[in-house]
């Protein structure tokens, strides 16, 4: 499959999903290391906004969308967004302000609500991959913090095929 980071007409997308870095510049770094050439885009799902800063200053060029944390204390920055990639509509978030560690309804009914085809979600710094009712789910974990888990992030491939 050949990625391409296109504006019209993407065939074929990849987006990097990183959440929770927690001040682990380095830990971002690589992974934008790793997936400059290939990726459309990357996306913060909050708590590093400090790190994201400094990502932006070194890679003006790249395009990096990020929402508020629990603990960025950045209050221009909002904490949802919502983003059209190759024809599929992203709703993002933090977690926190969805209640995410009690349950996914409310980020599930949010997204749904601007008929997204995928829901991001950090904050539990726990990695889950789901689909429901034609809404893919994803939470990316953590890079340097991650709960019962191994340190981790997400990639979603969007492609003639799908997602």
């Amino acid at each position: 499959m050949t990625l391409f980071k296109g504006e019209r007409g993407l065939e074929n997308c990849r987006i990097i999903v990183v959440s929770d870095t927690h001040g682990g510049f380095h830990a971002l770094y690589e992974i934008v290391q790793r997936h400059l050439q290939e990726a459309f885009c990357f996306i913060h799902l909050g708590d590093g906004y400090q790190e994201i800063d400094e990502i932006r200053e070194l890679y003006p060029a790249i395009k990096l969308y990020s929402v508020c944390g629990n603990c960025d204390f950045v209050f221009s920055v909002p904490g949802t967004a919502e983003l059209n990639v190759a024809g599929k509509r992203i709703f993002y978030t933090h977690g926190h302000l969805y209640g995410i560690k009690a349950g996914l309804e409310r980020i599930i009914a949010a997204a749904k609500n601007i008929d997204a085809d995928i829901a991001l979600y950090g904050h539990s710094h726990q990695g889950y991959t789901g689909y429901e009712d034609g809404l893919y789910i994803m939470n990316p974990g953590s890079p340097v913090r991650p709960r019962n888990s191994k340190a981790s992030y997400g990639v979603i491939d969007i492609t003639k095929a799908g997602i």
